[in-house]
């Protein structure tokens, strides 16, 4: 399996990559919330381990981020010394499959691990994202627009996700930014940086646009005829 432990503790990340990676698992370790949401969102793994007291981002709120992306299908399994079951019932809502507290044993969290990815492996599907002719391939992360192949880069194509999941509504600029960049601030406007960059993408070399603005609100993809910013 390949692995991604999302971990500030050195001694239990070690041990676990230690244990893990000896029964011929691959294990990538991110010390802190934010660059796991990078790593979770930019490589694919068959399972994630999240602390849920971790710096910059929590273990709910990553866990959440990951599947508001729409990441529903790698399994997450919180590893924790939150034993109370208000924390359980927070992080089951928020998206996670398995809770183990700490101390644990590594080889039940091994079990665990392997339990998970095989019930991911029986109910995975290639699904596909589907806008008029344009389709979002979940599982290889191919973007297609008729025969044309669209390269984007991976916040681009966060926001791109975000949109095709969402196509019955409009999606707001604060949405996004708190899907994309959570409570790090940032310079300039980068949403409607990212907005021309996906227009350019998916509608210049087209004649019907998909990506519209509703002027106010936000954004949405459809093949309606919104007016574009």
């Amino acid at each position: 399996m390949k692995i991604l432990l999302v971990e500030d503790d050195y001694d239990v990340a070690k041990s676990v990559c230690e244990y893990l990676e000896a029964a011929a698992h691959q294990v990538e370790v991110a010390p802190d919330g934010l660059i796991g949401l990078d790593c979770a969102t930019r490589e694919r793994y068959d399972c994630i381990i999240l602390d849920i007291s971790l710096p910059r981002l929590s273990g709910i709120q990553l866990c959440e981020r990951i599947r508001s992306l729409g990441f529903s299908r790698v399994p997450i399994l919180m590893l924790t010394a939150m034993g109370a079951l208000s924390y359980k019932e927070e992080a089951f809502s928020a998206g996670a499959d398995d809770y183990l507290v700490k101390p644990f044993a590594l080889k039940e969290l091994e079990l665990r691990l392997t339990a998970l990815q095989r019930r991911s492996a029986e109910t995975r599907s290639g699904k596909q994202l589907r806008v008029g002719e344009l389709v979002y391939d979940v599982m290889t992360q191919e973007i297609r627009r008729g025969e044309h192949v669209i390269a984007l880069a991976a916040t681009s194509r966060m926001i791109l996700e975000l949109l095709m999941r969402n196509t019955h509504r409009v999606v707001s600029r604060q949405e996004i930014e708190q899907v994309v960049w959570g409570d790090e601030p940032q310079s300039g406007d980068l949403v409607r940086i990212h907005i021309h960059t996906l227009r350019e993408a998916i509608d210049k070399p087209f004649s019907v646009p998909l990506l519209h603005t509703v002027r106010g609100v936000g954004y949405r993809l459809s093949t309606g005829h919104e007016a574009p910013e």
